[in-house]
């Protein structure tokens, strides 16, 4: 059982299935004005511009923005590649905050109910923070602190991000561990002093073929299939 004090938990991906619900977002919002695209390849482009987005603000190549300005940016190159244009600007607002409407994976919600009851809990995402709390209330997840990028003005994998989610939880890293479905994330947590634990989401990607992510690289604390799992093993009733 790992001796930790708090649980932080990467969001996209990790809490929440992004591709399949940006997916259903676009086709919602772009189907009925006669678009048929191909809505999964549409997230994923999405997505793929969202580390280069954020490496321009790590590198210092640009002010700290919230995530909401990145991917309204790349959601314009988005829409261009795909053909679509002649939306207004509400409706790309709208479109944007289909980040805001992500669907939880389905272990989720009964995993954290369990978790909470003997861990704080808290959001270390790259996401910022309105993002994250208009997704929650949503979904009907519940945080006791959403911290990460906005907070620390700093995107993961910056250790900055780490180590302000354990200062602002009263905690030593240590005593703070990271649930993430990325092992990058994961080794970067490690090298800040965090505790680490792999939760597999293994169609993240893709419904099938994804080859990235699949098992916990070997210098993880701890490896759970699911947060139904986690809580089995934290000791959680």
């Amino acid at each position: 059982m790992l001796a930790v004090k708090a649980l932080t938990f990467d969001v996209f991906g990790t809490v929440v299935d992004w591709r399949r619900s940006v997916a259903r977002e676009a086709a919602a919002a772009l189907a009925p004005k006669g678009y048929a695209l191909d809505w999964n390849g549409f997230a994923l482009a999405w997505r793929a511009r969202y580390q280069p987005a954020m490496e321009r603000v790590r590198s210092g190549g640009r002010g700290f923005v919230k995530l909401d300005v990145l991917h309204r940016e790349n959601l314009l190159d988005v829409l261009e590649g795909f053909g679509v244009a002649g939306l207004s600007e509400g409706e790309i607002d709208d479109l944007n905050r289909a980040w805001h409407r992500l669907d939880p994976w389905p272990d989720v919600l009964p995993g954290m109910a369990r978790l909470r009851a003997k861990f704080p809990l808290a959001a270390l995402s790259n996401g910022n923070v309105a993002l994250i709390v208009n997704m929650a209330r949503r979904a009907g997840i519940r945080w006791d602190a959403i911290l990460g990028a906005e907070v620390a003005r700093a995107y993961k994998p910056m250790a900055e991000a780490y180590l302000s989610a354990a200062d602002m939880l009263g905690l030593a890293p240590a005593d703070v561990a990271l649930v993430a479905a990325h092992n990058d994330d994961l080794k970067a947590a490690a090298a800040a002093g965090l505790r680490t634990i792999f939760i597999p989401r293994r169609t993240e990607m893709a419904d099938a073929g994804q080859t990235k992510d699949l098992e916990a690289w070997e210098g993880a604390d701890l490896a759970a299939e699911d947060f139904e799992d986690l809580a089995d093993r934290l000791g959680c009733a």
